[in-house]
């Protein structure tokens, strides 16, 4: 692929802007793309691709690039980590810059530090040194510079996966059943399913395999009152509800009304009766008051660093810090205690996140069942198991990008015994 120096000089402008770190980057670049509507499809993907790109390979971008030109960090990430050639850049080169580009592809970087081939910030490296060794560390973040694929979820109240794949096939879109989730269906490429027929008739959901697997230890029966906790919108509350083949009743709750709306659409094409969304004020709304001691099963997916997801959205690293992570803690801690308060005797509440870190995982976990003696962790890898599902976990179901292809995931499965 030619690169023409439009191209080059519309993904440094909308780079520039996503170096604040003030939005996140698919929400930059979208305001990004509607100012400049002129830009095309091609010149659309070479800047998103771009972008993502530099933001997964950063550290070795800052420590091979030192002027800040947004400009210059993408010739840098373009020629030493996506393997453009001189023969594809040079109608974008201006100035000096062939020659500067020549000098820096002729850099040798020595033995660089594990935070800089990790690709990840300091504070992360950190606390990940105190939970794995090195080498670990750095099989995780070279997962981490990876795209992560596109995961589909099957509705079963509308088709089956068998069937599903014939009808992806039918119409050029390549797939195959995830390794873990029965439900899964791991697709090649990108291909843009929105306009899909299946995902129209409401036959597949974009979800990752890992978050699938949540459901599964959620196992919800027919019948049963359920709680998706903190639902967002609603991936893992639809699947539930297919599940229970849309009997018995799930309440769908968050804080946020703007992610309760995305549900309604999906909830619409999903062919689901038994779901209700309900929109609450906080941990301790007096709509949670009224369920206390009355509900079969609970999800908490709690709010997090969201560090798992780092293959979809790589500028998270650079937007997180330690002190949201000593915040988000708190905020954990108290979900999950109110939460708690809603489940019968022999009820069960999973509490999951999608961070890599220990303290907002089993340090959470092991401390509620500190303060909470009415409750007991179950095997997370024995239900699965029940399920046909194997998948060594142990007590904690601990998913990585480097052994699993999934986005980093913890879950904890507690049953209330008195």
């Amino acid at each position: 692929m030619i690169i023409h120096s439009g191209q080059l000089d519309a993904a440094a402008e909308a780079l520039r802007i996503v170096l604040k770190f003030e939005q996140p980057a698919d929400s930059v670049l979208s305001n990004f793309f509607r100012g400049h509507r002129k830009l095309s499809q091609l010149d659309r993907a070479f800047i998103a691709e771009s972008i993502f790109g530099l933001l997964r390979r950063k550290r070795l971008v800052d420590h091979l690039c030192t002027d800040g030109s947004p400009r210059r960090a993408l010739l840098a990430y373009l020629t030493r980590a996506a393997g453009v050639s001189m023969r594809e850049l040079s109608a974008a080169l201006t100035g000096d810059e062939a020659e500067w580009v020549a000098r820096l592809k002729a850099t040798a970087t020595g033995e660089l530090p594990l935070a800089v081939q990790a690709d990840l910030p300091d504070w992360l490296i950190e606390r990940l040194v105190l939970q794995m060794p090195e080498a670990d560390i750095l099989a995780l973040g070279r997962a981490l510079q990876q795209p992560a694929p596109l995961d589909l979820r099957v509705n079963t109240l509308r088709a089956d996966r068998s069937t599903v794949l014939r009808q992806l096939a039918a119409t050029g879109i390549e797939g195959a059943a995830t390794p873990f989730s029965p439900l899964g269906i791991r697709v090649k490429g990108k291909p843009a399913l929105n306009r899909h027929p299946l995902f129209l008739d409401g036959s597949i959901e974009v979800q990752d395999e890992g978050s699938q697997l949540l459901g599964f230890l959620v196992a919800p029966r027919r019948h049963e009152l359920i709680v998706d906790f903190c639902a967002g919108a609603g991936g893992k509350t639809l699947m539930l509800g297919a599940m229970m083949q849309s009997q018995g009743r799930i309440y769908a709750f968050d804080v946020s009304e703007k992610r309760l709306a995305r549900l309604k659409p999906r909830l619409k094409r999903s062919g689901l009766s038994n779901l209700h969304p309900q929109l609450i004020h906080s941990e301790n709304d007096t709509r949670i008051k009224r369920l206390a001691g009355k509900i079969d099963r609970v999800l908490v997916d709690a709010p997090c660093s969201g560090l798992g997801t780092l293959r979809r959205n790589p500028d998270l690293k650079w937007r997180q810090s330690p002190q949201a992570v000593a915040e988000l803690k708190v905020k954990q801690a108290a979900i999950l205690d109110s939460a708690a308060r809603l489940l019968k005797p022999g009820g069960r509440l999973v509490y999951a996140t999608c961070s890599l870190l220990a303290e907002e995982n089993q340090d959470i976990v092991t401390a509620f069942l500190a303060s909470h003696p009415q409750f007991a962790p179950l095997d997370c890898g024995e239900i699965l198991k029940q399920q046909q599902i194997a998948l060594e976990t142990g007590t904690y179901l601990q998913l990585w990008p480097q052994i699993h292809g999934t986005d980093g995931f913890f879950a904890a499965a507690l049953e209330r015994t008195a």
